[in-house]
């Protein structure tokens, strides 16, 4: 590679760095705990994500004109990775990351289906048809991580998929709110008919904070199975992926703290407990297990 198309892929990973540090906080203070050449590649493969994302979400343009965009934005990045190389100021470094990494390439076609069904799907009536979605949206975004994170066994294909299925499943507790000025209900329909709690009435009453209360347990279950794929981790990748869990866990612990309003405002965590907790990491290395990562502890899960 000459000098010049190294200065044009130095340029597309600080780009991907800025839309990482923009919109994906805890993935941007979990990678900084990892080797400069590792975390450039987690911040491609967030921007790709991203910029997929947005392309679904932009509401200032109809159905049909996000499903083009979309559908251009995958034919684009399909032949950038066939083509081994891309001019685009973003898809350079992801398309560099996915070849130097060795991801595979299947794991994009079922990202990119997952988004096309948010064109077209509302809602879920179960939990199995929830990850059903979430196997594209979320499980499949471990598996892109692995070889970055480099695990000393096969055993943590499914301890990743579950960290990232929890990720998910904690911004759309997160995120009712938001979602439902997209028209989209992420939660079971098949759970809020158990409680008998309507999203729609936005109003926090007793089947509300009992829906909620069953789907975070349902979501601690799925960072408990996560925890289990630590120690299969070489050290610095195991203090990311420690960082990015405990971070993405707390915002579950907020929204009981506002007594599961998610509603009224967005529940964060602030950027000064980030980087103090990533600090803390990187001093302290990874302990496996919530409580002992950041001096709280989990609740018995529910399940489904």
């Amino acid at each position: 590679m000459n000098s010049h198309a190294d200065s044009q892929l130095a340029a597309s990973y600080r780009r991907c760095e800025r839309l990482t540090w923009r919109y994906g906080t805890t993935y941007y203070w979990g990678a900084l705990l990892l080797p400069a050449q590792s975390r450039r590649h987690v911040h491609a493969v967030y921007a790709l994500c991203r910029l997929a994302d947005d392309v679904v979400d932009d509401m200032s343009g109809d159905v049909r004109q996000r499903r083009v965009g979309l559908a251009r934005f995958r034919t684009r990045f399909s032949a950038d990775l066939t083509a081994g190389a891309s001019d685009d100021p973003v898809l350079a470094a992801v398309v560099h990351t996915v070849r130097t990494c060795g991801i595979d390439p299947e794991c994009f076609d079922r990202f990119f289906d997952a988004m096309a069904m948010d064109l077209d799907v509302a809602s879920y009536d179960t939990w199995d048809d929830l990850l059903g979605y979430m196997e594209g949206s979320a499980a499949v975004i471990g598996e892109m991580m692995l070889p970055v994170l480099r695990p000393s066994e096969r055993t943590a294909l499914e301890p990743a998929r579950s960290l990232g299925l929890a990720f998910q499943l904690t911004n759309f507790l997160r995120d009712v709110g938001e979602d439902l000025d997209r028209d989209r209900v992420y939660l079971p329909q098949q759970d809020l008919a158990r409680f008998g709690a309507d999203p729609e009435r936005r109003r926090v009453d007793d089947a509300w904070r009992a829906l909620m209360r069953f789907e975070i347990g349902r979501c601690r279950q799925l960072y408990a199975h996560a925890d289990g794929g630590v120690a299969m981790l070489p050290p610095r990748s195991a203090r990311c992926v420690s960082t990015a869990r405990v971070l993405y866990s707390r915002i579950l612990d907020r929204i009981e703290a506002a007594d599961c309003d998610v509603f009224t405002a967005r529940v964060r965590v602030p950027t000064w407990r980030k980087a103090l907790l990533a600090a803390r990491v990187m001093v302290t290395g990874p302990v496996p297990g919530r409580r002992q990562l950041d001096g709280t502890q989990s609740r018995t899960a529910l399940g489904r």
